[in-house]
């Protein structure tokens, strides 16, 4: 113990002699980079690149991916009037479901689907479209004539509680396309024949 005790003295002098020692220890440092400030930054392997948003279909592509459509579809085809509705309009199409055409008189509609029919398909199709981009907040509240893509005239009336394009009643609205934008209705809108 005596021992024990005579270190002490000899610990507490090493100790206070190596508190005012002038030499420290030192940790080796990371060499530092210059970047010069003409530098730009080069992104990290985990920085998100932007994604472009996806490209919203034609009126026609709309129509063709449900199979609600597919009779105003084929009779888009048979009319020739694809590369017009898919083009870039813009164009507010009234769109008559396949229950609207089954509801439709089927003579006129056998004959409208003839080849020797082609003419009258084209009118009776360009009457369901009006040029530019109309949603149903711009019909709400009026009523008033449209001319048609043909400039047959419709009258939309938006004063009740439904848009009405003629007889026929807008189901859904204000479906977009890249090119204009879908009124789903369920009747197929006829024009008057010149005869």
């Amino acid at each position: 113990m005596l021992k024990s005790l005579m270190m002490l003295p000899v610990a507490a002098s090493a100790l206070l002699l190596a508190a005012c020692s002038d030499q420290t220890a030192t940790t080796p440092e990371a060499p530092m980079v210059v970047v010069p400030e003409t530098a730009e930054p080069v992104p990290s392997e985990t920085a998100a690149t932007p994604t472009e948003p996806a490209a919203l279909p034609s009126l026609v592509d709309v129509l063709g991916s449900s199979p609600d459509f597919s009779t105003l579809v084929s009779a888009i085809g048979a009319a020739d009037m694809s590369e017009t509705l898919s083009g870039t309009g813009p164009y507010t199409l009234f769109a008559p479901t396949n229950a609207a055409f089954a509801a439709m008189d089927s003579v006129l509609l056998e004959d409208l689907l003839k080849p020797e029919g082609k003419d009258k398909l084209v009118t009776v199709l360009s009457y369901h479209v009006l040029p530019g981009r109309i949603s149903t907040a711009e019909l709400a509240g009026k009523s008033e004539a449209k001319a048609s893509l043909n400039n047959k005239d419709m009258l939309v009336d938006g004063t009740g509680a439904n848009i009405m394009v003629n007889t026929a009643t807008v189901e859904i609205g204000d479906i977009e396309a890249a090119n204009g934008m879908i009124h789903v209705i369920d009747q197929v809108l006829v024009p008057r024949f010149e005869e």
